[in-house]
């Protein structure tokens, strides 16, 4: 069984590690039956229909944070969190009725009451998934329960309470396999770049699949000096486009922007020598085992402050770069110079972000999964 979602930070490695146990089993001439439990009309619902996982909902609530105690007891706090006891019991009909071996949940306020109903009401053994370098809430909440705690960085174990710590493995976090296939002359001739330099390094710029307003306002401040020095791909989300391209239509034919990047994706990461982007945990995982060098613009409204956190750690090893408290053109331009100008720096921030990813991630996730349901 399998919960988990919200946001593909939670839904994605859950998926990538469903795969590859489905891929192991079937090599030893075995099945893999899955249930995936979470909220109903939802990314996890989709992603699982798409890929023919059974799927089944539970009432779910969710926490909105506050430094305000008195905003924790919001009505629409309470609301939510008089849902997870619904869930618990939905959850636990579902556990009795699929018989699962071992659940995997990897986070999302969806988890909780999969969770547990696994461990306190059905005794399924429970491996929890954080992707990100602290412990989210709900993983936090399910911890002390879990028979395993796979975590995606080894400075995850000092922060774990120390009860569970013994129960705590680094996996890393999964990462897409087709990521790895990226050819960088596919992407030039997929985004027809008639301006493209072969002597000037290439920028990949991305806010995600909608794109970021801050990153996009901070980029085109930089682009008349970036394009003296590099190739850039930037992209800016569907919405964005028409007035960017209104913005950018003097530049050099070596700036390509584009809306969204759909399956030429593990193309232009294999042609980009630099990439700016968020720091969620998906990216980070794809950026570092990949082998990336990357100026990271936190979401500052992330939960927890998870994405700060994620690009500081790396940051502060030389692996990244990460505009957090002064987030200005002038530092975007800062950072990327040396990058750009010095081959031997980016290749060096490179190797050093290659040394904390984990591309067999999935693998080694699968490995704790099938450890746990085998008591």
């Amino acid at each position: 069984m399998v919960t988990g979602g919200g946001t593909g930070g939670h839904t994605y490695p859950a998926l990538t590690t469903v795969r590859t146990l489905q891929s192991r089993l079937a090599q030893q001439g075995t099945g893999l039956d899955v249930l995936w439990v979470g909220k109903a009309d939802s990314l996890e619902s989709r992603v699982a229909a798409g890929e023919g996982i059974a799927f089944t909902a539970v009432a779910t609530g969710k926490i909105r944070r506050s430094k305000n105690p008195l905003k924790l007891v919001s009505p629409a706090n309470v609301a939510d969190m008089s849902r997870v006891p619904l869930g618990v019991l939905q959850a636990r009909k579902a556990i009795n009725a699929f018989r699962p071996d071992v659940v995997l949940a990897t986070g999302g306020y969806v988890a909780v009451p999969v969770g547990v109903a696994a461990t306190r009401l059905c005794r399924v053994p429970l491996v929890v998934h954080e992707q990100t370098v602290r412990l989210g809430l709900a993983n936090k909440t399910l911890a002390a329960a879990a028979s395993r705690i796979a975590v995606s960085s080894e400075s995850t174990v000092p922060l774990l309470p120390e009860g569970v710590r013994p129960s705590a493995v680094v996996t890393g976090n999964p990462v897409r396999p087709e990521v790895f296939t990226g050819q960088g002359e596919k992407a030039i001739e997929a985004l027809t770049m008639p301006g493209f330099d072969r002597r000037l390094p290439t920028v990949y710029v991305t806010g995600g699949a909608q794109g970021s307003q801050q990153i996009n306002e901070l980029v085109c401040d930089v682009l008349p000096w970036l394009l003296e020095h590099a190739n850039v791909i930037h992209q800016c989300g569907p919405d964005n486009v028409e007035e960017l391209r209104r913005r950018t239509a003097h530049l050099p034919a070596r700036y390509h922007l584009t809306g969204y990047v759909g399956p030429e994706l593990p193309d232009v990461l294999a042609l980009a020598d630099v990439v700016i982007s968020r720091s969620g945990a998906g990216t980070i995982a794809e950026l570092t085992a990949l082998g990336k060098a990357a100026v990271f613009v936190p979401l500052a409204t992330s939960a927890g402050n998870e994405q700060a956190h994620n690009a500081r750690h790396l940051a502060d090893n030389g692996a990244a770069l990460a505009l957090i408290d002064d987030v200005s053109p002038q530092r975007l331009q800062s950072a990327l110079a040396p990058l750009l100008t010095d081959a031997h720096a980016r290749t060096a921030m490179a190797e050093r972000a290659r040394a904390y990813g984990r591309p067999d991630a999935a693998e080694r996730l699968a490995d704790v999964v099938l450890a746990a349901a085998q008591g």
